[in-house]
């Protein structure tokens, strides 16, 4: 196997239509981090990503005649920007299924390469069933995103180009992961010539379908996958690239959206390039692998595999990054109700800056305040908590709480006296138009609303907050009803931030 794929690396047809790429040093990585850190910047290709090597490798090698029937692939963006790449060099017409919740930037990027597009489907997986449906119909033939031969080989070559263009100690190589077929064509090709260089590969804590997969030693299908890093949600990763991170892949990393975010920033910093959340996963998991302790001996390279960031996530990315670089830290403190308390507290933190202070009249004795601080990192927030309750103020940290970042911080003081029975949901659905009045006809007509909290970011997955009133003689009723209405949700009625603020 090694071998075979070595030489369908080495006699890859990217170059017809791709670029090789250049190797950078991040300085500003490097300097923090104390390692020479390399980015290889796949976010530079026309398409703005690595995916055109894999499927134009494997478009370019399809009979004419098959070319002339058309071809057809699924994808949330990257993979289809690829292929109608391809499908426009060679003169051939390319049929795209996206999901409904691909960033609009990558929808108009397709369409202006000339591709067809049909939005069906909520995730990747419901949207690759319909392609292959249409496959059959038409007789055209399917382009897969990851899990063949020729892709794998495709992506493969960046591993020729790292080679070439690093001859020096190479201790590991971080690469994003979704259906495994970049880090599957990189893997098999360092793993042959340089076998110490390590393989690690990053994913986000909400799509980890590799890191259960070798976990379990067999592949698994996750539930659902989280939006946020599109590029990576799939929900079971392919069978080939399986087979060959098994023997390939080093290690693996998962890392939270607010990592993602603070790697975004990072790339930003060092490159004047912002990438897509998939695109900065690599750097997020580099951080984390090096912040974990591991004994390190050489160079660090990532892979930046995308820059398909649609514009509205930004303020999203903004909120999140310094959180998520743990620069800032969000904390409930309880201060008392009474004029020149919040004076005594900004004196007492010192220098820091508050970057964020929420409040509102609830009590005649106490005031509970949602305040955000700079801090350096954990270690200083277990500090800062520390110290403030030694100081009397009662302090709860709430910087990982997703409930109080996503909702609590901008409904702070929405306290409603007399409401009985409530009980706290957040629901995630996909960000489509009509998503939210469907939401609601179909919630508001069986139980009474409460609290409803609603935020649009771009492209990613419509959150809500959700207060119901609910007797105890109707939870049991409420659960089945939830559990058919086919949203992602989770309780949040215990939430400390819930309690503290809105409870």
């Amino acid at each position: 196997m090694p071998q075979q794929y070595l030489k369908k690396i080495l006699t890859s047809r990217v170059y017809d239509v791709a670029r090789e790429t250049p190797l950078d040093q991040a300085f500003g990585l490097s300097r923090r981090l104390g390692y020479k850190v390399w980015l290889k910047r796949e976010d530079s290709q026309d398409v703005f990503s690595f995916k055109i090597r894999g499927a134009y490798n494997k478009m370019a090698q399809l009979p004419e005649e098959v070319l002339k029937r058309g071809v057809v692939a699924a994808s949330a963006g990257n993979h289809a920007q690829g292929v109608a790449m391809a499908a426009q060099h060679l003169k051939c017409q390319a049929t795209i299924f996206m999901p409904v919740t691909t960033p609009t930037i990558k929808v108009a990027a397709v369409r202006n390469r000339g591709a067809k597009i049909k939005l069906t489907g909520d995730t990747y997986d419901e949207t690759s069933v319909a392609a292959a449906t249409f496959c059959e119909e038409n007789d055209q033939t399917y382009i897969p995103p990851f899990d063949d031969p020729d892709i794998i080989a495709g992506q493969g070559t960046i591993g020729i180009e790292l080679l070439n263009q690093h001859a020096g100690e190479i201790e590991a190589i971080f690469v994003p992961v979704g259906g495994g077929g970049l880090i599957s064509g990189i893997a098999t090709y360092i793993k042959q010539l340089r076998p110490k260089i390590k393989i690690i590969g990053v994913e986000p804590e909400d799509a980890a379908s590799m890191t259960a997969s070798l976990k379990k030693g067999r592949r698994v299908t996750l539930p659902h996958v989280g939006q946020f890093a599109d590029g990576v949600a799939v929900r079971t990763v392919g069978k080939e690239t399986f087979r060959i991170c098994r023997r390939c892949v080093d290690d693996m990393v998962v890392v939270s959206t607010d990592e993602m975010c603070a790697a975004i920033k990072d790339i930003f910093e060092d490159t004047r390039s912002i990438t897509e959340a998939a695109g900065a996963l690599a750097v997020a998991g580099l951080k984390k692998y090096v912040q974990s302790g591991h004994s390190i001996n050489g160079d660090l390279i990532a892979i930046s595999t995308g820059a398909n960031m649609n514009f509205d996530r930004l303020r999203h990315v903004s909120e999140r990054a310094e959180i998520g670089e743990r620069r800032e830290a969000i904390l409930c403190v309880t201060i008392p109700e009474k004029p020149g308390s919040f004076r005594a507290f900004c004196r007492m933190i010192g220098r820091r800056s508050v970057t964020e202070f929420n409040y509102r009249y609830a009590d005649t004795e106490k005031a509970q305040i949602y305040v955000g601080l700079s801090v350096s990192d954990d270690a200083d927030i277990d500090g800062l908590v520390q110290k403030l309750d030694e100081r009397g103020y009662a302090t709860v940290d709430l910087t990982d709480n997703e409930l109080a970042k996503e909702h609590i911080r901008h409904m702070v003081g929405g306290r409603a006296p007399r409401i009985d029975d409530e009980m706290l949901f957040r629901f995630l659905f996909p960000e489509r138009p009509g998503a939210l009045s469907k939401f609601l006809d179909t919630l508001g007509d069986r139980f009474n609303i409460s609290l409803f909290h609603y935020r649009n970011h771009g492209a990613d997955y419509g959150r809500v907050l959700c207060g119901i009133q609910v007797p105890d003689e109707s939870r049991k009723l409420l659960k089945t009803f939830l559990d058919k209405l086919g949203y992602e949700y989770s309780d949040e009625s215990d939430n400390v931030a819930y309690r503290l603020f809105l409870g």
